[in-house]
């Protein structure tokens, strides 16, 4: 660009010469002039091009040195859960009937065995009546074989068929009254007074009445099927509370659901942590985040995640050396949630670049693992100025 301008100038300059008077102008102040033009030209290009330069560069985005630091990397498993009771029950009619009386509600503390409802027990009654009526004949008709001395194989049939129907319609009348199959709080009741009540036979998926042990409780969470692998039963867990701020305990794994589910094909799994106690204020049903520390590596040099190009088992980054930038390859360790160790090729101290997405504000500086206010690298400076320092 600068030869083709100095060219055009050159051009512009012999049409001047030619129109001058030639005894008039001095060699001296042609050279001067064609001198003074190449710098200007120069300078313009310079420019141009260092401002496209530099433009590139600010859209791939903002760029700081940090410091490579010594300490802990940790890499956790995050799931957000649900607390729920460990030991639940669903209470269900075994005849199907008219709801006659609802002796609870929900809230309601019952012992196992407790009446909870009934239904109208009216044609469960005739079918014992008439069971019991058969089984009376059945047996009178044995007794008259006994009595002839014939056989009697048939009249015995008879009886236990008989006493198998009564056995069934007694039931049927059993079956009209509710009863807890557990002690518990009664968390939901699925009907009400005249309305009807179908058997445990019917296609209903949740009971007339459910129970839960309100003391027991647990946390139900979902996790992907990446952090999935990471989690052995046994592992221990911090479980906080969204509604409860100052609340916080530890829980351990207790199961990790063996089928996966997919929704919107992404592929989660179930996870339950029991909980070692139950701080002030939990209920059932309240929102929580779960962590479990599933990696740690101790008086290591990390980096800020952000800091490490990888391109299959080959990983770099790039390191400020007599203020140049030098790329350079590192051995990693542990991922961390926000920072990576370091195995070979970095020292603690060195500066490495880190490149931050274009959408990111310099306003207040920059937060986070690994920047100042963030709890990261210890020193590091922007990058073209800035701010620098920071601890961690």
């Amino acid at each position: 660009m600068a030869r083709g301008w100095l060219r055009g100038s050159a051009s512009k300059l012999s049409r001047m010469r030619r129109s001058l008077p030639r005894p008039g102008l001095p060699p001296a102040l042609v050279v001067n002039v064609v001198l003074a033009l190449a710098v200007a030209g120069t300078a313009a290009w310079a420019y141009t091009s260092f401002g496209k330069a530099e433009a590139a560069e600010s859209a791939s985005g903002n760029t700081r040195t940090i410091a490579a630091a010594e300490g802990t990397v940790t890499a956790t498993v995050s799931a957000d859960g649900t607390v729920r009771s460990a030991s639940t029950a669903s209470a269900s009619f075994d005849t199907s009937g008219t709801v006659t009386d609802i002796r609870v509600k929900v809230g309601d503390k019952v012992k196992k065995g407790q009446v909870l409802a009934t239904v109208d027990d009216t044609a469960a009654r005739r079918k014992l009546d008439a069971a019991q009526a058969d089984q009376d004949a059945a047996q009178a008709a044995l007794d008259r074989a006994e009595d002839a001395d014939s056989d009697t194989s048939e009249a015995e049939a008879q009886v236990s068929q008989a006493d198998a129907a009564v056995e069934e319609a007694e039931d049927g009348v059993a079956g009209a009254t509710l009863k807890a199959p557990k002690a518990g709080t009664i968390t939901a009741v699925n009907g009400t007074v005249g309305g009807s009540a179908s058997g445990t036979s019917s296609k209903d998926t949740t009971g007339f009445i459910d129970i839960a042990d309100l003391t027991k409780l647990e946390v139900a969470a979902e996790v992907s099927e990446t952090d999935a692998t990471k989690l052995k039963t046994g592992q221990e867990g911090t479980i906080t509370w969204n509604a409860l701020p100052a609340a916080e305990t530890t829980g351990a794994l207790a199961t990790v659901d063996p089928n996966a589910t997919s929704e919107n094909n992404v592929v989660t799994y179930g996870v339950t942590f029991t909980l070692d106690e139950l701080p002030d204020g939990v209920r059932a049903g309240q929102s929580v985040k779960v962590s479990v520390t599933v990696g740690q590596a101790d008086n290591v040099v990390y980096v800020n995640s952000a800091a490490v190009t990888s391109a299959g088992n080959r990983h770099t980054v790039t390191v400020m050396e007599n203020g140049q930038r030098v790329v350079r390859a590192v051995e990693i360790g542990l991922k961390g949630d926000a920072t990576t160790e370091i195995k070979d090729g970095l020292a603690a101290g060195e500066q490495v670049v880190v490149t931050l997405p274009s959408t990111t504000s310099n306003q207040g500086g920059f937060t986070g693992p690994g920047f100042p206010g963030g709890g990261g690298f210890p020193g590091g400076g922007r990058t073209g100025g800035g701010r620098t320092g920071g601890g961690r």
